[in-house]
C-alpha cells in the first residue's frame, strides 16, 4: 500500500507543535501501548499489520530495514543498532493528526509510552507482547523524507532544543527475544 499523502496546508507550525510539548511529555513511563505497527516493504510503501512476529536476525520481517536501506552494517545487511524504528504515539498525533497520517513518518512501532533519555536510555530492555526488546545507540534523526511528508517546523521541533534533548524524533531497539507483538498489547520496562 503506498504511504498517504499529507496536505501541505495541514502541517503545523513550530509555535503549534510548541504549545503541545507538555501533553507529548505527559506520556506513561514505566507502561505503555503498542498504537501501531508498521512494516516498510520498499520506499514508500507501508503496510499495518495487527500483529507480527519480529526476530532477531530481520527485526520486522518483511521490512527494508534487513536490505540496509537507511542505516547499513555492510552493503544490502541493515545495521542491528537500527532494526526497530519507535515514536511516541503522543508525538505523532501532535504532528500528523489522524492515525492515517502516521504511517509516512517511517517508524515500525508507534507507542504510547515516554521514551525519553531519562525514562528510556540505551541498554534499557522493554517488552511487547511475547517479544523482548532493547533500547540501542543509535540517535533517530529527522531526514528529508520527514520534512517532506510533515513540513520543516515539525523537523525543527523534533531536532533543536527541548525536542531534541527529549529524542522526540525516536529511538532505535533491536530485538533480543524473538515473539509476537499485537497492536494494543502492553509495553513494560523490564529494567
Amino acid at each position: 500500500m503506498p504511504e498517504p499523502a499529507i496536505d501541505p496546508t495541514e502541517f503545523k507550525s513550530l509555535a503549534e507543535l510548541t504549545a503541545r510539548l507538555p501533553d507529548i511529555l505527559s506520556a506513561p513511563r514505566q507502561n505503555g501501548t503498542l498504537e501501531m505497527i508498521v512494516m516498510r516493504p520498499d520506499r514508500g510503501e507501508r503496510i499495518l499489520p495487527h500483529d507480527i512476529r519480529v526476530n532477531a536476525v530481520d527485526g520486522v520481517p518483511g521490512d527494508h530495514w534487513s536490505e540496509g536501506t537507511g542505516h547499513a552494517a555492510a552493503e544490502g545487511v541493515g545495521d542491528p543498532e537500527a532494526q526497530i524504528c519507535i515514536m511516541m504515539a503522543s508525538c505523532i498525533s501532535a504532528i500528523a493528526g489522524d492515525k492515517a497520517n502516521w504511517p509516512p513518518a517511517g517508524d515500525n512501532f508507534f507507542i504510547d509510552m515516554d521514551l525519553t533519555p531519562t525514562n528510556m536510555p540505551p541498554g534499557t530492555r522493554f517488552a511487547i507482547g511475547s517479544a523482548e526488546f532493547v533500547v540501542t545507540e543509535l540517535p533517530h534523526n529527522g531526514c528529508q523524507d520527514f520534512i517532506d511528508r510533515y513540513g520543516r517546523d515539525a523537523c525543527v521541533f523534533l531536532m533543536t532544543g527541548e525536542g531534541k534533548k527529549n529524542r522526540l524524533r525516536g529511538i532505535y531497539a533491536r530485538v533480543i527475544r524473538d515473539g509476537t507483538v499485537s497492536v494494543g498489547d502492553t509495553v513494560s520496562k523490564l529494567d
